[in-house]
Parts: structure tokens; sequence; C-alpha cells
């Protein structure tokens, strides 16, 4: 009967079907069937290559495992590498051979005490696939898994424990610290890909990415992981990335694999403290991974943000804004959580770091992380910055193009008037009549060359400012420049009288006879082209004169490249010029002598504003290059002077040690920017002797680059202090918790030692007084420790009122650690102020002698002694001192006690043990001597035990 066959008998034996519960039910079985059809296509690729792996010793070559396998050649040569034995074997080619040599083979592996369960040598030579398949699992479970495995000891766990769930709890304990990573069996836990990556990289870091496995797909990290321990590790690729990532992943061939992992890495050797080792191997894990992504992070933000081109429109810009602004409320402050919490992780492992148990790899110390934080708050800063002007400077140019789109409007009207006032006074005059709009026209005409004027030097700021409708804004402007010079023509050639008066001062002054040349709207036309040239260098020279130099970075970046665009502009004017020049060939010659006049005042006042344009320039760049580099510094100085003034000094943070490191950090920092900004100050210094004109932005900037530097140095004076006050105070501290452990002991080792009874011995009564006495030296030692710990403790600080949730109760004394000055209160090192409120914990509200009230950074000052808690800690630990000297007190009086008493009993008893011919025998000497041993022995036991519980 069939498998089948019998299920379906089975299946029917309680309860009818009904049809849909057939089909329900073939289908089932269907699936089934296809899944154990997979697993078999899989195992048999898995195996075969497996099977090649060794067989590449003896250059042989497995293609079709159910057909390589069957005269038993192949699978005795499999055997012999895999044990280092030689099997025999049969040459011949007929059946009865390849069942020999199966047999071999099979005889060989009961011989090495592997169990083969309903394995024939003709299921083999037939080519059976579920039997050869089962046939290569024994050996590799025997082989491979087995022999691989057997030295892998787990603290806690049964020496019984089958070589599958040994390889489980090595790959649970490979994977442990790893987020999202776990390792429950041999099938699912396997198919993303990330517990094969995750096994690798505990082996070596640096030959997987974490980071980059957490985004990839399951297939990615499967190749990934293959390739990696393939190329690295040399462990032969017997899986596909196709076949793990399945919703049932074959065991038998993830167990292969794992277990050829397994034997190319070193074994992890056993420790004591199995919990703890693996806890601190967690943790590790935990950091370094954190780390890994956090720095990968922060150096892909710090890169973005160094990017200094930003878009060309407004709209564009405020959309960057936006997103930034999103940015420093979203992600940055979860990124801040992830840094906090890699530094409680480096905490819970720094000890084992120090011990050498943990080695820390380069750039992954919490201070590194720390730096490159830093790093990333100054280019935040620092694109914060620039986004900032750059928003405001399109948003100022933006208003000039909303201003110049109404202003041409209204220009745009004002034209359109003009010209149908100028049409109706021609068509009077055609039809003999006299014009009657003549002056309103004239007036209309200067009216909008003034606002055409305007126009253009707002289209020029446009210009200067690279914005995108720059260009488009110009032609607009100038095609109503085009229609104005068009209706003025019209106005001079057919409304004007022929002899008009120019509406300019210098038109006046041409000769009648320059009127009434043939072509007199010419003459007069170039004649005002050369007088607009004039104008504007004019207006341009006011410009520069009266522009001013900037107060800041933004304003002084603005000013330069404001001017760089004004520059250029004025550098391509002389074409202009040039144009004018051929333009006089145009003249009659009455107008000529005029016009080489405006030419020869053009040129003078063209030189004059082309010197003084390079001359603002350059001045611009020295200013900006001065600013810019002082800004960078300053923005150093108030990022250390935050970070060290916002340092929480209270008694929540022990950890001196890093705080010391970091100072020495700080330390090698500021020397390094002395010198940058000694230069920064020369430089300074040399703008101001030369007489720079922007002199006050620079005078500005080196008073604040020197008060900010003498405050730093203040604040490291500060730091000094806190230092030393605080190690002071966690060390006293430490030693008295160490003394309280230590007075502990001592009465527990002196209770349970010395505790005795009348059953304890002489001699051991004997030895035990002199422990005793020695054990009073310790006393003593312990006594001066005391003695040392309360003059120390008249010296500890107060470090509780630095932290918020303990409100100062009234005026609390504080002393000043460094000088401080600002507009409220004035204090130097040294001075006694009062602490009035400590709600902040990073900036008091003192009061000083003078009776100044103001919030100074907490940093400045210390809470001198006493510290009560110190005081009272030491006071508690003399008691106990006490008590231990009481305790000893009365054990060494009950140890004494016992002593004499033994010394009296000894002698009662041998006195009893009297009889009369021992007396008769004995001389009086000793008889006396024994009597005078009693009663000392006797008035020793009442001194000794008057103190004695005992008796």
């Amino acid at each position: 009967m069939s498998r089948q066959q019998r299920r379906r008998e089975y299946s029917t034996d309680s309860l009818e079907r009904t049809p849909s519960d057939d089909l329900h039910y073939q289908g089932m079985l269907r699936a089934l069937e296809g899944r154990k059809d997979e697993r078999d296509r899989v195992q048999k690729k898995t195996f075969t290559k497996w099977v090649n792996k060794h067989l590449i010793k003896t250059q042989r070559h497995v293609n079709d495992l159910y057909e390589d396998l069957r005269d038993g050649h192949n699978l005795i040569s499999l055997l012999e590498v895999l044990s280092g034995e030689t099997l025999p074997r049969e040459r011949g080619r007929m059946r009865f051979h390849k069942l020999q040599n199966v047999q071999m083979a099979l005889d060989f592996l009961r011989r090495r005490q592997v169990k083969l369960v309903n394995i024939r040598n003709d299921d083999i030579a037939d080519g059976n696939p579920k039997l050869t398949l089962g046939l290569i699992w024994t050996i590799i479970l025997h082989f491979q898994v087995s022999c691989s495995i057997s030295d892998i000891q787990v603290n806690g766990q049964s020496d019984d424990m089958s070589a599958k769930e040994k390889l489980l709890l090595w790959s649970q304990r490979m994977a442990d610290g790893y987020s999202g990573v776990r390792c429950d069996n041999f099938t699912t836990s396997w198919r993303d890909g990330k517990l094969f990556n995750a096994v690798i990289h505990k082996h070596e870091p640096r030959f997987i990415d974490m980071g980059k496995v957490y985004r990839q797909t399951n297939l990615e990290n499967l190749e990934q992981a293959f390739s990696v321990a393939e190329r690295e590790l040399g462990v032969t690729r017997l899986l596909d990335p196709e076949d793990v990532d399945v919703p049932h992943p074959d065991e038998k061939s993830i167990i292969t694999y794992v277990s050829s992992l397994y034997d190319a890495m070193p074994r992890v050797p056993d420790v004591q403290d199995g919990v703890k080792a693996n806890e601190l191997e967690l943790h590790w894990q935990e950091y370094y991974e954190l780390v890994t992504v956090l720095l990968q992070w922060i150096r892909h933000q710090a890169h973005i943000f160094e990017e200094k081109k930003f878009p060309s429109s407004y709209e564009e810009i405020e959309i960057l804004w936006r997103q930034f602004l999103k940015f420093k409320e979203t992600k940055l402050p979860a990124k801040q959580s992830d840094k906090s919490r890699s530094t409680h992780l480096y905490q819970s492992f720094e000890s084992a770091v120090h011990a050498g148990q943990v080695k820390v790899p380069p750039g992954y110390h919490p201070t590194d992380v720390e730096k490159e934080w830093g790093r990333l708050q100054v280019s935040i800063l620092e694109r914060e910055r620039l986004l900032r002007i750059e928003l405001e400077r399109l948003e100022r140019l933006q208003q000039i193009v909303s201003k110049v789109q109404t202003e041409s409007g209204m220009c745009e009207e004002q034209i359109n008037q003009t010209e149908s006032l100028l049409q109706t006074d021609i068509r009077l005059l055609s039809a003999g009549k006299p014009a009657q709009h003549t002056a309103e026209v004239e007036r209309d005409l200067d009216k909008a060359d003034g606002m055409i004027r305007l126009l253009f030097n707002d289209v020029q700021l446009l210009k200067d400012g690279r914005h995108l409708q720059a260009e488009q804004m110009y032609r607009r402007v100038y095609r109503l420049h085009e229609r104005l010079v068009n209706l003025r023509s019209d106005y001079n050639l057919r409304l004007k009288p022929s002899v008009s008066t120019a509406s300019h001062v210098s038109i006046t002054q041409i000769s009648q006879k320059s009127v009434q040349r043939a072509r007199p709207e010419l003459d007069e036309v170039t004649l005002r082209y050369a007088q607009d040239l004039l104008s504007w260098v004019e207006e341009n020279q006011r410009r520069i004169d009266t522009a001013e130099w900037g107060i800041d970075l933004p304003s002084v970046e603005s000013q330069l490249g404001s001017h760089r665009g004004l520059h250029q502009t004025i550098e391509d004017f002389r074409a202009k010029i040039e144009r004018a020049r051929t333009d006089e060939s145009q003249l009659s010659p009455a107008s000529k002598g005029t016009y080489r006049d405006y030419l020869g005042k053009l040129d003078l006042q063209y030189n004059r504003l082309l010197n003084s344009s390079k001359s603002r320039l350059r001045n611009l760049d020295q200013l900006y290059n001065f600013v810019s580099a002082a800004t960078k510094e300053l923005m150093w100085l108030n990022d250390k002077e935050e970070e060290e003034v916002n340092y929480d000094w209270s008694e929540r943070n022990t950890n001196m040690t890093a705080k010391k490191e970091n100072y020495s950090g700080l330390m090698r920092e500021l020397e390094f920017r002395e010198k940058k900004i000694n230069d920064i100050q020369a430089t300074g210094d040399r703008l101001i002797k030369d007489g720079h004109p922007g002199k006050k932005t620079v005078e500005e900037f080196s008073a604040a680059l020197q008060t900010k530097w003498s405050w730093i140095l203040q604040v490291c004076c500060c730091i000094e202090t806190h230092l030393r006050e605080n190690t002071a105070y966690f060390q006293f501290f430490a030693d008295v918790r160490d003394a309280e452990q230590r007075m502990k002991k001592m009465q527990e080792t002196m209770k349970k030692k010395y505790t005795c009874d009348r059953s304890t011995t002489a001699t051991r009564l004997e030895d035990l007084l002199q422990d005793a006495v020695e054990e009073r030296e310790q006393l003593n030692e312990f006594k001066s420790d005391i003695a040392g710990l309360t003059n120390r403790a008249k010296s500890i600080v107060q470090l509780k009122p630095r932290d918020p949730t303990s409100p100062s109760r009234g005026k609390l004394p504080v002393q000043a650690v460094c000088d401080f000055k600002q507009m409220e209160i004035t204090m130097h090192k040294g001075d006694e102020c009062t602490l009035i409120n400590n709600s902040q914990p990073f900036r008091w509200k003192v009061l000083n002698r003078s009776g100044n009230e103001a919030v100074v950074p907490s940093i400045c000052f210390l809470v001198p002694p006493v510290n009560k808690e110190a005081v009272e800690s030491v006071s508690s630990l003399d008691a106990g001192q006490q008590q231990t000297q009481a305790l000893w007190q009365k054990l060494h009086a009950d140890l004494r006690s016992l002593l004499s008493w033994q010394y009296l009993m000894k002698d009662i008893h041998l006195i009893r043990s009297w009889n009369i011919t021992t007396l008769k025998t004995m001389k009086s000497d000793e008889y006396q001597l024994m009597l005078r041993n009693l009663q000392m022995h006797y008035q020793d036991f009442l001194r000794d035990s008057r103190d004695s519980r005992l008796f």
C-alpha cells in the first residue's frame, strides 16, 4: 500500500469528507510533495558541492550525485580523504563490482560507529535519490559536523548535547549583540542573510559592513555573505542565495554550510564567567554597530552640509530650508539619542577596556564620536547660516522682482498715455491746428525717463545677485526704454517747435546753428546718450563712495558678492564708452565740440570709478578673508565654550578619567588654534594700521576674538579646578565605601575566627590570641586611615547643589574659580558670592559682595566645604571603627578567659589524677610548685574572666 493510500485511509476512518474537504486535502498533499521535491533539489546541489570540495584532492569530480556514486569509486575516494585512510576497492565495471565497492564503503562507516539506517549497497548502486542523500548527510554529520563541533563548550550546558544543538548554540553566541538578528533554528533564521553576515562580522568586523547589511535585500545579504566567506575565509560556496531566500530553507544544507563556516574560524576559548563574558560581548557588539552606523551617518551629513552650492530660485531654496528644519527637529534628536546610548554602552564595559579585555579600534572611542559630532554641529551651524543668508538674499531679490514687475507696469501705462497724447497732437498738427499737450507730453516723457532709470538700477541689482529672472526683467525694462526713445524722437521731430528748448541744461548750451542742422534729432539723441552714460558713472561713483562694508560675515559676504557683480558691470561699461566714441562721426560739425567735452568728462569720471571699484573690491576681499577666518575661530570657540559650560559637574557624572582625556584633547586643540588666532589678530592689526576703510568691523572682530580667547582660557582654569575637586570628591567617597567594606569584612572575620567555646584547645587559643594581637595592629592602621579620611572630609566640595533636582534652600556661599565680567557683575578668582537660584544646572543666579545679581555659568563656581554628607559618612565610619574595636576587645577577653580556664582546668585535672602513691613519691618542691601554679592560674582566670561573657 502506498503512502498516499495509507494517508487517505487514515483520513477517512473517523469522519465523512465533503468534496471541498477532499479538494483542500489534495491541495495540501500536493504542496507538501512540492516542498519535499524542492528540499531534495537543494540538498542534492549542496551535497554535490560539498563532495566535490573534498574530491578535488583526488582529481575526481561529481556531476550528478545520484549517478556518479553508483560504482562506489567516488564514495570510497571521499571516505579516504575524510578519514586519511586507504580503503580497498574493486576495479571491475560489472554490477557485482559496484555493489562490492559500495559495501566496502558502508562497512567502513559502520566500523567508525556511524549509524546507517536502512541503507543497503543496492540502494546506492541503483541511484536511489532519497537514500543517496541520506548517506551523504550521514557522512557530513559524522565527519563535518560532529567532529568539528565536538570542541564547542558553553558554560552551563549539558555535556550530552547533540552536534546540531552545539552548533546552534555557537551560532546563537555569534549572533549575540546584533540588533534584529536571532538564531532560533537552521531554517528561517538564516533566510534574510543577516545571520550569515553577523557570524562573519563577529569573526572579523573588517570583512562586513553591518550598516550596509541592514539596508540590503535578502538576496543581496546572502550573496555578500557567501562571496566574502569564499574570498576571505576559503569556505566553499555550498549554497546559492535563491535556495535560501525561500519560505522553508533546507535545514541540512544550512547546517552543512554553517559547520563549514565554523571550521574556517578560530575557536572561541572558554571563559570562567560565561554569563559575564557573554554580556560584555553583547554590549561591545551593540556599541560597535551603533557607533559604526552613527559615524557613517555623521560623516555623510557633514559631507552634505559642506556643499555650498545652492539652487538659484527662491522656491527651491525655501524647500531646502524646510528640509533642513525638519532634519534638525526629527533626525538630529534621534541621532543625539543614539550618541547618548553609545556613551552609556561604553560605560558598561569601560573597565574591560582599561583591563585590556576589549580593544576599541581607532576612531571608535566616545571622544572620537564627540569630535565627529562636534564637526557635524559646526557644519550644521554653517549650513544654517549660509541657508539663512541665501534665503534672505533671494527673498530681497524676489521683492525687487515684484517691485520691477509692478513699476514697469506703471511705467508702461505712463508711456501708453504719453503715446496717446502725442498721437493726438500730431493729428491736430496735420489738420493745421495747434498742438494742445506739448508741455504735458514733455513732462510725461521726463517722468517715464526717471522711472526707467530707477528700474535699470533695480535690474542691475538682480544681475549682481544672479537672479534667474534678471535677464527677463532687463529685457522688459529695455523694451520700455526703446519705446521711450522712439516717443522722444517723434516728439522732437514732429511736435517740438523748430527752435525747441532742451529739457537738460547741457542741451540748452547748444547754439541755434546746431539746432537748425539737417538732422537735429540725431544730434540730440546722441548727446542725450552721452549724458546718460555720464549720469550712470556719477551715480555708481556715489554708490561706491557711500557703500557699507558690513558688520559680520553674512553682510560682508553680501557686500562682496554685490560689488563683484557691480565691478564686472563697470568693466563691461567700457564697451559703451567706445561705442559713444564711434557715434561722434555721425554728429554735425556744430555738435562735435560739445560732444568731445562730454567724452572727456566721461573718460575722467569713468577712470575714477574703475579705480574706486578696484580698490573697494580689494578691500572687501581682505575684509572677507579676515572676517571669515575670525568667524570660523569664533564659532569653534563658541562650540567649545558651550560644550564645557554645559558639562555636568554634578555627582551624577563620575567618569573623571574620560573628562581628563577630553580636557587633554582640548588643550592640544587650543595649542593648535592659538597660532591661527595669533595670525588672524596680526592680520587685523595690519589692516587697522594700513587704514582699511572697514577698520571698525576689523576692530570689533579682533576685540571679540581676544575676549572669547581670554574667556576660553578662564574656562580651562575652571575645568582644571573641577577636575581636581571632583576627582578628590569621588575618590573620597570611593575610599569611604572601601573602608566600610573593609570594616564589615573585618567584623565578619573576627566573629567567625575568634568566636570559641570551652571545647577549644589551649594550643588553638594561644594561636588565636597571637593572631588577635596582629589584628589589633591592623585595627590601629585602620583607625589611622579613618583619621586621614576625617581630615580629607573637611576639604571635600559640595556637588549636590549642581543637581537641579536638589534646589538650594536659603543662600548658599559659593567661590569663584575664575575671573568673570559682564555688564551686571564683575568677580575675580577666589571671590565669595552667594547662590540664590540653582534651578538651571548650568546657569546660576548669584549675588556678589557688591550686592549685584546676575546669571553666571555655574562652571565659574565651586560650592566650598564643609560637605555635610562627607563629614557624616566619616563620622559613621568612625563609629563603626569604635564598634569594631569594642568587638575585638570583647572577643579578645573571651579568648583570654578561655585560655586561663584551660590552664586552670589542666592543673585541676592533673591534681585530680594524683593518688597516694603519686603524693608519696612527689618531692615537696614539685608539690609546692603545682599548688602555686594552681593558685596563679586561678587568679589569672578570675582576672581574665571578669570582662568575658562566657563565664
